[in-house]
């Protein structure tokens, strides 16, 4: 038996539809850890910008169906989507698996293509998790919470109540070079 993981519930009921009865597929709804609200307890930054993770709230339930179904299977298939934040749900899946001591082996599948021949394909040949991907997205991350968290506050003040100030957003960007 197998478990395939994806990140949606209808992506779930559709790839189960795929797949025989040694494959159980379950959707972790997004991603299931997250920095702490907390800026003090989020980054560790004198000790070299270190992400300390949480449980995002709400997300226990599912959490615990994913642990549950992992310790029954054979292997784990973290499907997520074939992106830099699918990545690191799939990773941040499988650091919660290990915590968990679940002895399946925990793969990666990654299909751009919700067709039977190409989730089946990518099942086949599963890989390891791209830590590259998981980096960019925890850098990512990371760089929202430092600077976009502080100065959404000043774009608040100085431009308008409510305006983003995320690592893409142009006004941030626009402070920062003026």
């Amino acid at each position: 038996m197998k478990l395939v993981i994806v990140e949606s519930p209808a992506k779930a009921k559709t790839i189960g539809k795929y797949l025989g009865k040694e494959y159980r597929v379950m959707a972790s709804v997004g991603h299931v850890r997250d920095l702490p609200k907390s800026q003090k307890k989020a980054i560790d930054i004198d000790g070299g910008f270190i992400p300390h993770y949480e449980l995002i709230k709400g997300k226990e339930a599912i959490v615990e169906k994913i642990i549950s179904e992992a310790k029954k299977v054979d292997e784990v298939l973290l499907a997520t989507d074939p992106d830099r934040e699918g990545e690191a749900i799939s990773w941040h899946l499988k650091e919660v698996l290990k915590d968990e001591k679940i002895k399946a082996p925990i793969k990666r599948a990654t299909f751009h293509e919700i067709t039977k021949e190409a989730v089946i394909e990518a099942l086949e040949h599963p890989r390891d998790i791209d830590e590259d991907l998981v980096k960019a997205q925890e850098a990512r991350r990371v760089l929202d919470r430092l600077v976009g968290y502080d100065l959404s506050g000043l774009i608040w003040k100085k431009v308008r109540y409510g305006l983003s100030s995320g690592r893409v957003q142009s006004p941030a960007l626009r402070i920062l070079m003026e």
